[in-house]
């Protein structure tokens, strides 16, 4: 709630928990610091993993699906998904080494007993190949989900082909409560058509018809991917799927979509061979814009980067990746690069306003609560349900972490709360540790560190040389000099007493510098840098 991305819903029906979706998001630039993404605080769900009686993940994005190998760590649960997410799924489990996982695959449009509760599937229309929204069926009506979806009623290929005559089912069984994305309900009218590129897409190829054109896309945009292609394919333009992740993505599709003609695809080393061939380069992330920087920059063995290449940027920008960005189309332009940025006149694929009245209309929910997106967006969502007609005491903007709890199919209260913590992920190993790690990089790049040594006798502790303070990025010791007397003294007398107390530790007595100097160096500075101390105990016999 209130952010973009790490989505999870915990459903509670007479103690049986059912997690709905585990998502990742990415840093943004000022909380980077090195780190990869931002999960779930899963305290709550270990807590109770006995309870767990299902995962399921609607469809195969990031920040729905990201975060399930940290999960799944903590915790043993079957995983539902189609067929297409569940190989998805499979392929990054088994990347990080996940074993005893049972993922179930279902069908979009079906009737499950999951956890000995009826869980009801129906497909909805989305970037990602046969998404699906759910309920689960309690006895005051079903709890729906309606997973991130969007009105397209053109022809498309049946995976996409959202049915939304399936939500008729529920409205006849009684709809408990709606949860439903917000990501588009600041939008006017409905999303469709405004979130094709293929128009857009097939102009610039008529513009640029001899010229190379690089297209940057998320990995995970599959409906665009599938655009630009058959875009291609309609002008027998030679095709080149740079990354090892679109071509087993492609090789994934077979049988769920239209094949590729293997005529007009070429190899990466055909690439500067081709005059006016289209490179499709997918990725996830900042990862994704840092390799079209190593692109432009002629950093890659297997891409010459010419003045007049046209780059077009088909991916949105998602939090966390401006300044990549920023910096990818500084070095376009230097080399003398064509930069075409499709995706700022074309919609993401959640619902607008009247997609979301649709969804309302329909299933008339007793209950509504806005999911997914930023607060102004849950708000929008709100104002949304309120037109409609459902009451303003019906409508729950929910925190993270806040619980709606219902008794006999009413609102009792939304007054708990789990109290919860971003992980910070930080590679693959130790990653439950990242935090503190993380908290040492903020405070040596808002405070500064300041090291302070000094060496004793091993046998009587006396001090034998020192002490030495040395800072980096703290203030400019010179015109502070009595700060380096003050703590001297601090770490002499710290010292000294421990001794005459009999009561010197190494360990415990730097803990002791560190805590006295740092408040210190608050009081006197307004800074709480980083403070090492290190006593070097040496043995004067040698």
């Amino acid at each position: 709630m209130d952010e973009d991305g790490k989505n999870m819903l915990c459903i509670e029906i007479d103690g049986d928990i059912y997690i709905v979706e585990a998502g990742i998001k990415f840093p943004d630039a000022k909380s980077a610091l090195g780190i990869e993404c931002i999960v779930q605080d899963f305290s709550y769900l270990i807590a109770h993993k006995d309870r767990i009686k299902a995962i399921l993940i609607t469809h195969g994005h990031d920040d729905v699906m990201g975060a399930l190998p940290y999960l799944l760590r903590q915790i043993k649960a079957d995983v539902y998904a189609t067929s297409f997410t569940a190989e998805q799924i499979s392929k990054m489990l088994k990347a990080r080494k996940i074993k005893g996982i049972k993922i179930r695959t279902v069908k979009r449009k079906e009737t499950r007993k999951i956890g000995g509760r009826t869980v009801h599937f129906f497909p909805v229309t989305h970037s990602f190949p046969q998404a699906y929204g759910l309920g689960i069926r309690t006895e005051y009506g079903y709890i729906v989900y309606s997973g991130e979806f969007i009105e397209d009623y053109d022809d498309m290929e049946e995976a996409y082909r959202g049915d939304y005559s399936e939500l008729s089912f529920f409205r006849n069984e009684g709809v408990l409560c709606l949860l439903s994305d917000s990501k588009g309900a600041e939008r006017q009218g409905h999303t469709s058509p405004g979130h094709r590129i293929y128009d857009l897409f097939n102009k610039t190829l008529d513009d640029y018809e001899h010229q190379r054109v690089f297209v940057e896309i998320f990995t995970q945009s599959v409906f665009r991917i599938q655009e630009i292609i058959e875009s291609c394919i309609e002008h027998r333009r030679k095709m080149c799927f740079y990354t090892r992740d679109l071509q087993d993505l492609i090789a994934g599709l077979e049988g769920i979509t239209d094949a590729v003609p293997p005529e007009l695809v070429i190899s990466n080393d055909q690439i500067d061979k081709t005059d006016n061939c289209v490179v499709i380069i997918s990725g996830q992330g900042r990862s994704l814009f840092n390799l079209m920087i190593n692109i432009a920059n002629n950093e890659v063995s297997d891409i010459s980067f010419k003045k007049d290449d046209v780059i077009v940027v088909a991916t949105p920008l998602v939090p966390g990746v401006e300044k990549d960005f920023r910096t990818m189309e500084n070095d376009i332009y230097k080399r003398e690069g064509i930069l075409i940025k499709i995706d700022k006149n074309v919609s993401g694929m959640h619902p607008a306003k009247e997609d979301l009245k649709m969804m309302i209309f329909i299933l008339q929910p007793k209950y509504y609560i806005p999911f997914k997106g930023e607060y102004r967006m849950l708000c929008a969502n709100a104002m949304i349900a309120r037109e409609m007609g459902i009451p303003y005491e019906d409508i729950l903007v929910l925190d993270n972490g806040q619980v709606a709890t219902f008794e006999n199919g009413v609102l009792v209260n939304t007054q708990e709360v789990i109290e919860l913590h971003e992980a910070l992920i930080d590679g693959e190993e130790n990653w439950e540790k990242a935090g503190v790690v993380l908290k040492d990089r903020e405070t040596l790049s808002t405070d500064g560190v300041v090291i302070m040594a000094i060496g004793l006798d091993s046998k009587n502790q006396k001090v034998v040389n020192g002490p030495d303070v040395q800072t980096r990025g703290f203030i400019y010791m010179k015109d502070a000099d009595y700060i380096t007397r003050d703590i001297t003294k601090i770490m002499i007398d710290t010292i000294e007493e421990n001794v005459k107390e009999k009561k010197y530790e190494n360990l415990e007595c730097r803990a002791e510098i560190r805590d006295k100097v740092q408040k210190y160096l608050l009081k006197s500075t307004g800074k709480r840098p980083m403070v090492l101390p290190v006593i070097l105990e040496i043995n004067s016999n040698q």
